[in-house]
């Protein structure tokens, strides 16, 4: 198996062993699932001069590792971001990027622009259980999805007050867009192979409905990039190892929007 199929693999075999341990109907008595709103990423990133960039926090991934040990708390480095990010994006995937769903929940405690869970999908009851531990956004990955089950999962996502980004990585993937979809985000890494090009964004740009934001991730590692990037028509930027491979991910943060604004 590619590392998208292995990782799709143990993603079903831990819902099947959570999911009969709390309902969709118990998580929509619990946490956060029925806090007065939720935070707009759509609105955020439209917002006059919105930087787009959405922070990702993630201590590891499954093509280099170990950017920072288990340890590493996320609420410094989240504090970092909100100032001048658009959004937080936290991965919740334990065995693969080293997250879990307390980060979500301190994230969403410490910061007040919209959070994104980063997980892999593959049934309703984890965007309920999303919604709980304090997500303001789902992310939805086509590769991982028929476009029925998109259009099922992302109607749902709406019905409960969350927005979801749908992820595409090639032009074919372009067919799971719907109408209950509300961003669109295009992954720059192949994730068969992890191989990262920006050409990815620039090349699908053109066929992404104008009515969705776009959203470009991953290889995104200098100003420059952004500038491109916004120039062909992307409102968002979800940006992650750059700063956490730093040493100080906040500090890497803050020197690159000082670049950004230089570009300005």
């Amino acid at each position: 198996m590619d590392i998208l199929e292995t990782i799709t693999a143990a993603k079903r075999l831990e819902v099947e062993k959570f999911k009969p341990m709390s309902s969709i109907e118990r998580f929509e008595k619990d946490g956060f699932f029925w806090q007065i709103r939720t935070r707009s990423l759509v609105q955020s990133l439209l917002l006059p001069g919105s930087t787009g960039i959405i922070a990702e926090f993630k201590r590891k991934s499954p093509s280099k590792g170990w950017f920072k040990t288990k340890e590493l708390e996320v609420e410094p480095v989240v504090v970092g971001y909100n100032k001048h990010s658009a959004g937080i994006s936290v991965l919740t995937n334990d065995e693969f990027f080293g997250g879990d769903l307390d980060d979500l929940i301190q994230t969403k405690v410490v910061s007040d622009i919209p959070v994104l869970r980063k997980d892999f999908i593959i049934d309703k009851w984890q965007i309920a259980e999303a919604k709980a531990f304090g997500a303001d956004v789902i992310l939805l990955i086509a590769a991982c999805l028929t476009p029925a089950e998109v259009k099922d999962f992302a109607a749902y996502t709406r019905s409960i007050g969350l927005e979801s980004i749908l992820e595409v990585h090639n032009e074919e993937e372009l067919g799971h867009i719907c109408d209950e979809v509300d961003m669109v985000g295009v992954n720059n890494r192949n994730l068969k192979t992890f191989e990262v090009d920006i050409q990815t964004s620039l090349n699908l740009i053109d066929k992404i409905p104008g009515g969705k934001p776009a959203i470009s991730e991953s290889g995104i590692s200098n100003a420059d990039a952004i500038v491109t990037l916004k120039a062909a028509g992307y409102k968002g930027f979800l940006i992650g190892e750059t700063f956490m491979k730093e040493a100080d991910p906040t500090i890497a943060f803050a020197d690159f929007i000082n670049q950004l604004n230089a570009k300005a």
